[in-house]
């Protein structure tokens, strides 16, 4: 479950973050709907990483699909 996070510290990744995007036929193809991101620290570990895009999904996923419900872009 860390292995993005583990990647994203492997390439020296200055950002990670969060992408919603709607869902189709063609794996990873659905549009973008939101994106946010953070920082990665120079002393983030695989799950100190975790934990703070964990905050960004627990942040805006509610309103990300109240929006998309109510028909705002």
């Amino acid at each position: 479950k860390l292995r993005v996070h583990e990647a994203v510290l492997e390439n020296n990744e200055k950002e990670s973050g969060i992408s919603v995007h709607l869902v189709n036929e063609v794996y990873d193809a659905g549009d973008v709907v939101f994106q946010t991101k953070c920082s990665v620290e120079p002393d983030d570990t695989p799950e100190s990483l975790a934990e703070r895009v964990h905050k960004l999904e627990y942040e805006f996923y509610p309103k990300v699909i109240e929006d998309l419900l109510n028909g705002i872009d």
